[in-house]
């Protein structure tokens, strides 16, 4: 699901794709709701908390607002400058980097918040972090799908969702149909799955509290061990192909 690239991406690819990370977000985004009352799968909340905190000349909540998005931001940046880097060097696990750092992100938040008391200024610490783990997903995603995928926030997934369905309405001929159809699928998919996380993640939180990141971990683990055995097992193939 990581490693096809452009052209060689199909349908099925971007499903197992949408669907483990946008549960991976719903999971992470109910965290910090319930641990630190913030947003930490998307920033557009936090410009407008930016902008009323500015005006109300709260300079100091305003600068932790814009370090909120700054995090998310830094956090893109640093996942498609390795993506870019590795393609170039070990394209079918490109991957491999930002994911690990990702996973080693949210590991260390669920331990921090586990053994330590969430404070005011903990709390900052944490939401930074958990911003930066997720401009790593979402930037990941972004580029190995071609923009397809989406998995942090659902705003413009409603938006391009509620095109679709209009569309529907006008575009008569087979392929169109097929396409808009495939399209829809996938969106609802991301929804549907992105709320299933949401839900889990806060009945996992009920019990475990920031523990819950660590599930949120291995399911990017599953993720990535899902293509390393399937490259294998494909390689394998090939191999035996050969010889016969």
């Amino acid at each position: 699901m990581f490693r096809h690239h452009g052209k060689n991406r199909t349908f099925i690819h971007n499903l197992r794709l949408a669907t483990l990370l946008s549960l991976v977000a719903g999971m992470v985004n109910i965290t910090g709701v319930l641990a630190l009352k913030t947003l930490t799968t998307n920033v557009t909340g936090h410009f407008a908390f930016f902008a009323e905190e500015f005006l109300q000349k709260d300079y100091a909540a305003a600068l932790t607002f814009l370090v909120f998005i700054l995090f998310f931001l830094l956090g893109s940046f640093t996942a498609n400058l390795l993506a870019e880097w590795l393609l170039r060097r070990r394209p079918h696990s490109a991957h491999i980097l930002p994911v690990l750092i990702e996973m080693t992100v949210l590991i260390a938040v669920g331990y921090y918040g586990t053994t330590n008391p969430v404070t005011a200024s903990s709390a900052k610490i944490i939401a930074f972090a958990m911003l930066f783990a997720m401009g790593v997903q979402n930037a990941l995603v972004t580029k190995i799908s071609q923009s397809t995928v989406r998995t942090t926030h659902l705003t413009g997934l409603f938006t391009d969702l509620g095109i679709e369905l209009s569309q529907l309405f006008f575009y008569k001929k087979t392929e169109e149909v097929k396409r808009l159809r495939t399209s829809i699928y996938l969106r609802f998919s991301i929804i549907i799955f992105f709320f299933i996380g949401c839900i889990g993640g806060g009945l996992l939180y009920q019990s475990y509290q920031m523990k819950t990141l660590f599930v949120a971990s291995f399911i990017l683990l599953i993720a990535l061990l899902y293509d390393y055995f399937r490259l294998q097992l494909l390689a394998f193939r090939r191999k035996s192909h050969q010889s016969h």
